[in-house]
């Protein structure tokens, strides 16, 4: 038999109100695939309760001699995995693991000490020397059908969670999965390598959504790549980014207080603006809101907002100038990106964060700073991706509309903007920010 478990500890109205978007996209899925299961002949069963109590009653109430269930990286997952089986131990009954979220058992990998891989590039010879990946299995064209006798219930609806419908999100399920695979690789992929940078331009996959819930694997995902063009340097490219995404998912496995601490000893006290302080709240609630006065960074503020999703360079010039221009502790960025975005996996944007700060594993220097007017001229030259999302900057010239507050009056009248009004003028300045945390981040980190 199939079993889902609304687990209050996702599922409680109180606790699917802390990630809205990522919630829509799972009832989503999950709607999918009790109907793709029924299809098929056979039935999703659908319980509430806490796991810890339901699978083993559940396998008890239908005389199961195995349950089986797909590994998770992430620490309280991994807890609840131990405590199920604990359970099932106790009634006899086999619990079996497998390895699916990842592309490899995150604990893998090791160097030639036997020590987890601190660097990147390391890993990724690891994985290419002894990591096969096994294309997928073949889907069912059937399923056995189940007749056992459960108290289900039904797949909760978005207002039944207090949750508004949000249309801009990406559509769950594995047949929408499929349509953005199909969609990407007819499409953008050819020149993944040039675009995936670039901010106004569709030139990524978007599949970081159904990577983070299964409804695609990222097996199915790389035999995809491989089977369109085998050698191309956008396939390469795009390769290399998964591998990313086994080491950080590698990385979390081995060091779950990453969760909670930066992977490097020496950020532990790391000075940052307290959030009582009342510069570090305006500041805070400024990038929150997406008035910073730094287009890309507030571009990308809505877009979390507004749509569940920040596109790659935007997250990495948001989180610097977020943790090094106003000097905020990168863990509460990370709450607020878990917060908003549809694809929320707390290995990726733990370190995508604790990269971006400088206090992570194989991190960019403390000393790279982005500059979010040089970030936004070269990797959105014409302002489009600022336009979409900033619409009261939309008519100034591409030549301004990186740093409006710097354009002549008469070009930001044309343009009907009035700093300090319509749009606010930088909330610090660049260099002098950048400047200071320099001189902070050589006194901390020595």
């Amino acid at each position: 038999m199939l079993l889902f478990v609304l687990d209050p500890y996702f599922f409680a109205a109180e606790r699917a109100q802390e990630f809205p978007h990522r919630a829509q996209f799972l009832l989503e899925s999950l709607k999918a695939l009790h109907d793709n299961i029924a299809h098929l002949g056979s039935r999703l069963f659908v319980v509430a309760g806490r796991s810890v109590e339901v699978v083993p009653e559940v396998a008890r109430q239908v005389g199961a001699k195995r349950v089986l269930a797909q590994s998770w990286t992430e620490p309280f997952g991994r807890e609840r995995d131990r405590r199920v089986g604990e359970a099932l131990a106790g009634h006899d009954v086999a619990f079996e693991l497998f390895d699916g979220e990842t592309m490899a058992p995150p604990a893998s990998l090791r160097t030639g000490q036997g020590e987890p891989f601190r660097v990147f590039t390391p890993f990724s010879r690891a994985f290419a020397r002894e990591i096969r990946v096994a294309p997928p299995l073949p889907a069912p064209r059937a399923l056995p059908g189940c007749d056992a006798e459960l108290d289900t219930v039904p797949i909760p609806t978005l207002a039944s969670l207090g949750i508004a419908h949000n249309p801009r999100l990406v559509v769950g399920g594995e047949r929408a999965a499929r349509q953005r695979l199909r969609e990407f690789l007819d499409g953008p992929a050819d020149a993944y390598h040039h675009d995936r940078d670039r901010m106004d331009r569709p030139g990524t996959s978007r599949l970081s959504a159904d990577l983070k819930f299964g409804t695609l694997s990222a097996r199915s995902v790389w035999s995809a790549v491989q089977s369109k063009a085998t050698g191309t340097e956008w396939q390469r490219s795009y390769l290399n980014e998964l591998v990313w995404r086994e080491f950080s998912h590698a990385l979390l496995w081995d060091r779950p207080s990453l969760l909670t601490e930066p992977f490097r000893p020496a950020w532990q006290k790391f000075p940052f603006l307290s959030p009582t302080d009342p510069v570090g709240q305006r500041r805070w609630q400024a990038w929150c809101d997406g008035r910073t006065g730094f287009p890309v960074v507030d571009a990308s503020a809505r877009q979390l907002l507004q749509e569940g999703f920040v596109h790659n360079r935007a997250r990495m010039i948001s989180a610097s100038v977020l943790t090094k221009d106003l000097l905020i502790d990168y863990r509460r960025g990370e709450a607020h990106y878990l917060h908003w975005l549809v694809d929320g996996d707390w290995a990726q944007n733990n370190a995508g964060w604790q990269w971006a700060t400088g206090c992570g594993c194989d991190a960019q220097p403390y000393f790279r700073i982005f500059n979010p007017t040089s970030q936004g001229e070269r990797f959105d030259p014409d302002g489009d991706y600022v336009r979409r999302w900033v619409p009261e900057l939309a008519a100034l010239p591409a030549r301004w509309i990186h740093a409006p507050h710097n354009a002549p009056s008469d070009v930001l009248s044309k343009a009907g903007v009035r700093i300090g009004t319509d749009y606010p003028a930088p909330i610090v300045d660049h260099a002098e920010a950048r400047n200071l945390f320099l001189r902070v981040a050589k006194t901390a980190l020595g």
